[in-house]
């Protein structure tokens, strides 16, 4: 027997099923593989002593023998609130507390990783990384030298958004932008509008660059007239003047905060929007912005991509960094009707 106050030990429980100290640990963590021969009666045995002592297994003692500590790590490398980007981060995190919740695991936010630049690092002299079993990363520009690292390094992770390899492929689940944007130029030039532009970087970021080819692909499917009209360092009113002067009718703005800044400089201009200009917005404002009316263009999944992140991640985890595939998966954005497109004027 034990004294009276004194916590039930796998050491007692396998004096009391008369079994070695070994079996019931294999019992308690559930191991039924080839390697693990325990006789079903012993099983039994050892089932029903945890079960008539009371016997709770010491979370600590759990995790070291799963080798696990079911702490899912979250790493952002842009503050995600309580800044001007909480609304278009919210969803993410929302998808990704909702599954790991149900998983059973908690959520560590990486938040002291020092700067380099502007920018948020993975490793430093600080690096906590390898607190979390896994690390779902969030940003929407995420740096390479971290991303080899990782692989090299085996830390098991997953991006939210799609990357190019980084000296081996990067897991991933990303909002599959291509095909959303060219069904919007497939709308675009089945309303007669033949001259189109892409308003925004289209370039750098994965997420940019595969709009911009999503762009590119549709305008020379359609046999449209396509052009680049680049953002940064222009104001609205200069993005404006030349959309106009270039003849475009319908303009597909990366940036929907920059779509609705092109929108007040029309109305300065007495231009009207559909009328004069369609717009159109390929994905959610990452910059604070108020939206007085309904965008033509397409939504994120973000919230589903915060859950297929973790669902990833633990797949990962049971790969074991084995010869599992690396999973790479793109979702289907959802095309918003919105009132910013009309019939190109003939």
């Amino acid at each position: 027997m034990t004294s009276p106050g004194r916590r039930l030990t796998q050491q007692d429980i396998a004096r009391i099923a008369g079994v070695s100290q070994t079996t019931v640990s294999l019992v308690l963590n559930n191991r039924t593989d080839a390697e693990v021969r325990i006789a079903p009666e012993t099983r039994e045995r050892v089932l029903r002593v945890i079960r008539e002592t009371g016997y709770v297994a010491d979370p600590v003692a759990r995790r070291l023998a799963e080798r696990r500590n079911r702490i899912l790590g979250v790493f952002t490398y842009e503050a995600v609130f309580p800044t001007a980007s909480a609304d278009f981060y919210h969803p993410f995190l929302l998808g990704i507390e909702e599954c790991a919740e149900e998983m059973g695991c908690d959520l560590l936010l990486f938040t002291s990783a020092r700067a380099a630049g502007e920018r948020r690092r993975i490793f430093n002299e600080d690096s906590r990384v390898r607190l979390a079993d896994g690390c779902v990363l969030l940003g929407r520009a995420v740096d390479r030298d971290d991303l080899a690292r990782l692989l090299a390094e085996g830390i098991p992770f997953v991006s939210i958004g799609r990357r190019d390899d980084a000296g081996a492929p990067v897991p991933y689940v990303g909002a599959d932008y291509s095909p959303a944007v060219r069904a919007l130029v497939d709308r675009a030039a089945g309303l007669g509008h033949r001259r189109l532009a892409y308003v925004g970087t289209g370039a750098g970021a994965e997420s940019p660059a595969d709009r911009m080819r999503g762009f590119r692909e549709a305008v020379a499917a359609v046999g449209a007239e396509g052009s680049h009209v680049p953002v940064t360092g222009r104001t609205p009113e200069e993005i404006l003047g030349e959309l106009s002067a270039t003849g475009v009718t319908a303009a597909f703005v990366e940036e929907p905060a920059d779509a609705v800044a092109i929108m007040h400089a029309a109305g300065e201009r007495g231009l009207t929007i559909p009328g004069d200009l369609s717009i159109l917005a390929l994905g959610a404002p990452t910059r604070p912005v108020r939206v007085d009316v309904d965008l033509t263009g397409f939504r994120i999944p973000r919230q589903e991509m915060g859950r297929r992140a973790v669902e990833l991640l633990a797949e990962v985890l049971e790969g074991g960094g084995g010869t599992m595939r690396t999973p790479q998966e793109l979702l289907a954005c959802e095309l918003v009707e919105g009132s910013t497109l009309a019939p190109a004027r003939s």
